[in-house]
């Protein structure tokens, strides 16, 4: 799975600023910004699928890009054909930049990513389809997302699952019961997963999800026995090694801490299923 060094200068994706506004809790409005990359030789009159890769607690729309080799990642396998290029979304998921000041609030960081539900909705997808030539079917979208990043797309699961089918939670678990309730609450988690999916009238065929952490991860404790409560309940996620079968995928990697660096592997390994 590891990424092999790209050095093609002439196939290089590109990489531009998109400013849109938002709402804060009060109603008060936020101008904020997503980084997009956009693929070699992006034509505009091309429908293109679309990935949201969100970041980690602490992170902002930069930090993918800064912290690994995320746009290397994406310029090999386009350029290689490993997969049909896609455009790919970098927002944040904070109104305001968070301050710390010790140990992570996991309710604070809880509520931020809620929040961005709504943003992600109602503002930044509309921003992006204007934008940029898109393909709007919900079988087009996928979104994912690294730490607090995966607690994102869990919630976006749970709550945006009419506008996106594709879903990559890495290194992060389901926080519906609160901070590590994939860990800690594993089986009301899975189950409202199950009944939340249902309630919003979709089912095993409807999704794809994605998952990925490394065995030396902070967030293996927590993630891997979600992932492992959700292989039994086989009436709605049906587990499978091959990318190209079943609706849930899940990658451990060896000798991966909690770090951008590790994680965008991921990234690399996934990206040709994505939107197969």
């Amino acid at each position: 799975m590891e990424l092999h060094r790209y050095h093609d200068v002439n196939r290089r994706g590109t990489i531009q600023r998109l400013c849109y506004s938002t709402k804060d809790e009060d109603g008060t409005a936020v101008s904020k910004y997503a980084n997009m990359y956009l693929p070699y030789q992006y034509a505009s009159e091309q429908a293109y699928p679309v990935l949201y890769l969100i970041h980690g607690g602490g992170g902002n729309p930069d930090a993918w890009l800064d912290c690994s080799m995320i746009k290397n990642a994406l310029d090999a396998s386009f350029a290689e054909n490993r997969c049909k290029p896609f455009i790919v979304v970098f927002p944040g998921f904070y109104n305001h930049d968070p301050i710390r000041t010790g140990r992570v609030d996991e309710e604070a960081e809880r509520a931020h990513v809620l929040r961005f539900q709504k943003e992600l909705r109602n503002d930044l997808i509309p921003a992006v389809d204007s934008a940029y030539s898109t393909n709007p079917d919900r079988k087009a979208r996928a979104i994912g997302g690294f730490s607090m990043g995966g607690v994102t797309t869990w919630f976006a699961f749970l709550e945006n699952l009419d506008l996106i089918s594709v879903f990559m939670p890495l290194s992060g678990d389901c926080w519906q019961f609160g901070g590590l309730g994939g860990g800690k609450k594993t089986e009301e988690t899975v189950r409202y997963l199950h009944d939340r999916t249902l309630e919003q009238g979709f089912g095993k065929q409807d999704f794809r999800i994605f998952a990925g952490t490394g065995y030396e991860d902070i967030a293996y404790p927590n993630l891997t026995p979600q992932i492992e409560t959700m292989k039994k309940d086989t009436a709605l996620f049906e587990f499978s090694e091959k990318m190209t079968e079943g609706n849930l995928h899940y990658e451990v990697m060896k000798d991966a801490p909690h770090m951008y660096e590790k994680v965008y592997q991921h990234v690399y390994h996934y990206m040709p299923a994505l939107f197969a």
